[in-house]
Formats: C-alpha cells, sequence, structure tokens
C-alpha cells in the first residue's frame, strides 16, 4: 500500500496553476493574482481633511485653552467633493467635511469637538466665527496626498488571494478587472446502479446520490466551479459515454467502482480508456484510490462510502484544485489537541477520525470523536469540525496525548466550549488503568 504522503505526491506532480484570465473585479475574489500590480496614480490623490472641522495655520492657533480660546473667522465651508481653488486666508479658518481637498496654506484641522463655532456681536451682520480651545500641530488631522499609495509604488505582488481588502485596493487604482487563475471546473459523477438521484421514491437495495452533492458542495467550497455528470450504470457502455461528457473539466472525480467487487467496472473502464493506475492508500476510512488520466484530463477515482469518498476529497482533491487555483500553501489548517478517549488504530493505517475539537478554559484545544465512525456514516462528518489524525505507527491514541486535528471549517472556525474539568478526568481515569472507549 501506498502511504498517504506518497500519494499526495505523486498526484500534486500533474497539476500547476491554470493559465491566467482577465476576470471582472468581484469575480475575482477569493482567486489568485497572477500579475504584480503598481500604482498608476497616488492615493489619495491630494491633501483631505481627516476629520470634520475647521482647517487652519496651525501657528495662529498657538496657545489656545478652553479658557482662553483663539478666535478665528471662518472664510470658507468645504465639503467632500468640492473643487477647491481659493488658498485659505490668513488668520482665519475653514469649515471643512472629511474627505475635503485642504485649501492651500492651511496645514492642519481642528476637530468639531475641540471648538465652538459662535457668531459675532450682536449677530445678523458679518461672517461667524469659530472658538479654538486647544492649539493645533502641523499635520494634525491631514491625510497626505501619497499616504495610502505613492504612484509607481508596487502595491500587490502576483500570488497572493485576494480577499475584500484587495479588491477595493484594486478599485481605489481604477481597476475593473484582475488577472488570475481561474477557477478549475471539476467534473464529478458517482458510479453504481444502487445509487438514486433525488426524488424518485426508493426501492429496496437503492440509495441516494448524497456523494454527488457532498463532492460538488466541497469543490466549491475549494474554490472550484463543481459539474454535476449525474450518475453512471454499471455498464461498461454507460460509464464509458458518461466519461466523455466532462470534455471542458479540468478535473474529473468519480465515486465508487475502484474496489475488488464484481461490478467494479470504473478500474476496468479507466484503464481502456486512459493511463489510470489503482492504488491502494495506507489510509482510513478509504483505502481504494485511482488516479491517472482520461480523454487527457486528471481523473481521482475515489471510494464509493460518502464518508470514505468525502475524507479522500479533503485530502488529495483539496490540494490539488488549491494549486491550479495558483495557491502555493496547500497544507490543510491544523491545531494540535489533546485526545479525551482511547482510539483504537489497528492495521497500521493513518486513521482519520471524524472529530469534535473545543477550548477547554484554559483555551487549550481538546477533541473527542463525532459519533459513529463506520466508513458509510455521513451523519457523523455532519458533526464533525475536524479530522482527528492518529499517525501509522500508532496502534492506539491514549487520552492525554497531543494530535493534530485538520479543521473541517478552517473559513468560519467553530471551537464549542468544553468542561475541562470532566475533560481532565477522563483522561485521569484512562491514564489511571481505566476502561477506554
Amino acid at each position: 500500500m501506498l502511504g498517504v504522503d506518497d500519494a499526495l505526491d505523486r498526484i500534486l506532480a500533474v497539476f500547476g496553476p491554470l493559465p491566467p484570465v482577465e476576470v471582472p473585479l468581484l469575480d475575482a475574489l477569493g482567486l489568485v493574482l497572477a500579475e504584480s500590480v503598481s500604482a498608476d496614480a497616488s492615493i489619495p490623490p491630494f491633501r483631505n481633511s481627516a476629520m470634520d472641522g475647521y482647517a487652519v495655520r496651525a501657528a495662529e492657533t498657538e496657545g489656545a485653552t478652553v479658557g482662553r480660546p483663539v478666535r478665528l473667522p471662518v472664510s470658507a465651508h468645504l465639503a467632500a467633493g468640492a473643487e477647491v481653488t481659493a488658498a485659505l486666508q490668513a488668520g482665519t479658518a475653514a469649515r471643512i467635511m472629511t474627505g475635503a481637498a485642504l485649501p492651500l496654506g492651511a496645514d492642519a484641522v481642528v476637530r468639531f469637538e475641540e471648538t465652538d463655532e459662535e457668531t459675532p456681536d450682536g449677530g445678523g451682520a458679518g461672517s461667524p466665527s469659530v472658538a479654538v480651545f486647544r492649539p493645533a500641530r502641523s499635520g494634525d488631522n491631514v491625510r497626505e496626498a501619497g499616504e495610502d499609495v505613492r504612484r509607481g509604488e508596487a502595491v500587490l505582488a502576483a500570488g497572493i488571494r485576494l480577499r475584500p481588502a484587495e479588491i477595493g485596493l484594486l478599485a481605489s487604482l481604477n481597476r475593473s478587472t484582475a488577472r488570475v487563475h481561474p477557477r478549475p471546473r471539476v467534473a464529478i459523477l458517482s458510479t453504481g446502479d444502487e445509487i438514486v438521484d433525488l426524488g424518485p421514491a426508493l426501492r429496496m437495495g437503492q440509495v441516494r446520490n448524497s456523494n454527488g452533492y457532498t463532492l460538488a458542495a466541497m469543490a466549491a467550497r475549494f474554490g472550484a466551479t463543481p459539474v454535476q455528470l449525474g450518475i453512471a450504470r454499471d455498464t461498461v457502455d454507460d460509464l464509458s459515454w458518461k466519461l466523455t461528457t466532462a470534455h471542458d473539466a479540468d478535473l474529473l472525480v468519480t465515486s465508487g467502482g475502484v474496489s475488488l467487487g464484481d461490478f467494479d467496472l470504473v478500474k476496468d473502464v479507466l484503464r481502456d480508456t486512459g493511463e489510470v493506475s489503482i492504488w491502494q492508500v495506507r489510509m482510513k476510512p478509504g483505502k481504494p484510490l485511482a488516479f491517472g488520466r482520461v480523454g487527457g484530463r486528471p481523473l481521482l477515482g475515489l471510494p464509493g462510502n460518502p464518508v470514505a469518498a468525502a475524507v479522500s476529497f479533503e485530502l488529495f482533491g483539496r490540494p490539488a484544485i488549491l494549486k491550479m487555483l495558483g495557491v502555493t500553501d496547500l497544507a490543510p489548517p491544523t491545531v494540535e489537541a489533546t485526545v479525551t478517549e482511547r482510539l483504537d488504530n489497528r492495521g497500521h493505517r493513518r486513521h482519520y477520525v471524524r472529530a469534535v475539537v473545543g477550548r477547554d478554559r484554559r483555551g487549550d484545544f481538546v477533541v473527542r470523536t463525532a459519533g459513529e465512525q463506520g466508513a458509510g456514516v455521513l451523519s457523523s462528518l455532519a458533526r464533525a469540525n475536524g479530522l482527528l489524525v492518529v499517525p501509522e505507527h500508532l496502534a492506539v491514541a491514549e487520552p492525554g496525548m497531543r494530535l493534530p486535528v485538520i479543521l473541517l471549517d478552517a473559513d468560519a472556525p467553530r471551537f464549542p466550549k468544553v468542561d475541562g474539568e470532566a475533560a481532565a478526568a477522563e483522561i485521569a481515569a484512562h491514564q489511571g488503568g481505566g476502561q477506554g472507549v
């Protein structure tokens, strides 16, 4: 049997980033930038106010206090977006809004909270004045031109994944598109006479096509565009025809038919129509695995059991999709957690245990199983937020051991609070000779 790491290396050697394309800016969210970007303009393009207040010459507010404010006539009202052509008259202030261009001559903005606008004695005639209660320093509450980005500056490097902040930065540079590695198209095909799609009532011996939907949802979560090919029956003709319908796929994924049963035809058809190897991987769940090319397209053949298919796709499909996206860090998000149950690992395979990882009162990670671990028990995978990894060399994982947990919800992690005292008591009971789980 191949080791998990060896199988992954062989699979990833086939893939590389997809050729770059130009896409509308919002469509680039989550994709990898395929070119470096430099600024062709400064941001902001002009000096402007960072606060609502009064633009002043700082030297003219020297000595201002609450008891003895400096009073300045208000010579202008400046709104954001207005064109400012006149300089600030000496000995005056300009009422200014956040984002408005600073008039020539002004070098500071006094916040409204540090002033008290007044009208001239007697009211009516004349211009209003403002009382300044605190001396301003040159540069107070002023955004300089190019404070964010200077013209000609390298802003974004090729290879970064575009988040909302990068999308906004590109918009600030007046870019309506981005050159990125596109989302790979992942075609998904379920196999087996017993598989039935949603809708008709099940007859004896039939099961729903859960794999088609689980794998499509996973592909979308990993950043790909899933294409569901439906179900191929257990005949060479139907399976061969279904495989030809995925002519524009970047990756073809099948579930079922790669084991040793009488009707596991996928392995035979794949070998006849392409260059495909059938492996047995030292892992649980999910020992049988197929990989190669069919019609020039990479194909990943997964086991038919729902959890085995999902775990195999997490381990091998996710990094393949990320590599096509141009992502360089392919390692799964992982934490180390304290095991709270005794876990058998007979068979010397790497065991991926459906698990719930949480935090105790001290904030440390602890992990427990999420329920039954049979390869067909999808409900325990739905309850899990991680896969506890028990290594091949470990026949038994004892309570208190620290082991890695692959996070299944890394984009929105949920770590439930656990009763740390109860977990500690359970660990102590096991370590003191208590009965294992």
